[in-house]
């Protein structure tokens, strides 16, 4: 009977992928290809890349595929060879990470959802098939030497927050479904201009300028391969580097330098930081930036009550944590939020 779904403890794969001796590449690629069974396509997919040694976090939908995967660097040929193999997929741009150190995934999860990025969109009319206008890193640079150009960033707040391009407009929100339509209504009176779009890899700023063209926007263009296809660009070509900062990543690194700049600070104490962490306290992981020295004296946590709680007996703290829903648990200095006191 084929293996669909693992059946060993999380904390023993990442032992294992630990230990492992062969260094590992950190790959995101996404394609918006129609499938018309997304989950035979992936259960397929999933004995595919089991055999292959790939870990990662994979969605796939009726409208495509959204991967961040690592896989041992001796089999990357492997890896391109099968994906090019499947139909929608040749030749398919695979973005490989810029500050990798190979130990971003330790377990294989291929999930069936209803869309590749989940965007809120409602609209029949709605098309990817009417998509705006693809720029690399030279064209990008040429296009926001124009003051006059808008650059918009699709990405969250926090992924803002540690690292952007000059001039860019954040759209100040905790989820892409949010941004859409507070893009559309932020750029109002600018529909003859030009507009470039750009996110981590590409998929999030694709559908972006297909919702801007939907609501009447001409001039609209989106970054090739997403920061992290840039950074190789500018890196490969010599080119100028217009991103500032560090490049927020979802896996285990949570970030990838692309400049010495530090733009953001320690959310407890304010000094210049980057580093983004999950607090130690496992009944609040909140995501949030905290220096060396805040580190040391929170023991990772992102306050005292946190500090407090991971200091109690396990049990206990087993105890208090049943019925705590921590859902998408970000710092948001303009929201909010709930401490463990």
């Amino acid at each position: 009977m084929a293996v669909l779904h693992n059946r060993v403890s999380q904390k023993e794969l990442k032992k294992r992928m630990l230990e492992e001796k062969e260094p590992r590449s950190t790959i995101s690629f996404y394609q918006y290809f129609p499938i018309a069974d997304p989950a035979a396509f992936r259960d397929q997919l999933y004995q595919s890349l089991r055999v292959l040694g790939v870990f990662g976090r994979i969605y796939v939908a009726r409208e495509g595929i959204n991967a961040q995967i690592s896989v041992p660097e001796s089999r990357f040929g492997q890896l391109r060879d099968y994906l090019y193999s499947i139909e929608g997929l040749h030749a398919i741009r695979l973005n490989k990470a810029v500050d990798d150190n190979g130990k971003s995934f330790w377990v294989l999860k291929i999930k069936v959802r209803p869309r590749i990025v989940a965007d809120g969109i409602n609209d029949p009319g709605f098309t990817m098939q009417n998509r705006g206008n693809y720029v690399n890193a030279e064209q990008f640079n040429q296009l926001t030497d124009d003051p006059q150009t808008i650059v918009i960033d699709m990405r969250n707040h926090y992924e803002y927050e540690v690292g952007h391009f000059v001039r860019a407009l954040e759209v100040p929100s905790d989820t892409f479904r949010e941004q859409l339509p507070m893009a559309v209504e932020m750029m109002k009176g600018n529909k003859d201009k030009n507009i470039i779009m750009y996110c981590t890899g590409g998929i999030r700023c694709e559908k972006a300028s297909a919702y801007m063209l939907h609501h009447g926007f001409r001039k609209v263009f989106h970054l090739e391969g997403g920061i992290i296809n840039y950074a190789r660009e500018i890196k490969s070509r010599n080119l100028t580097n217009k991103f500032i900062g560090k490049n927020f990543v979802f896996d285990d690194r949570l970030g990838e330098r692309i400049s010495p700049d530090i733009i953001a600070r320690c959310h407890q104490c304010g000094k210049p930081c980057d580093e983004h962490k999950n607090c130690a306290n496992e009944a609040c992981h909140l995501l949030f930036i905290q220096c060396e020295d805040c580190a040391k004296e929170y023991d990772g946590c992102c306050s005292k009550g946190c500090q407090d709680f991971i200091r109690l007996p396990l049990e206990l703290q087993k105890e208090k944590r049943k019925g705590i829903a921590k859902g998408q648990n970000i710092f948001n200095k303009s929201k909010q939020r709930k401490m463990i006191g």
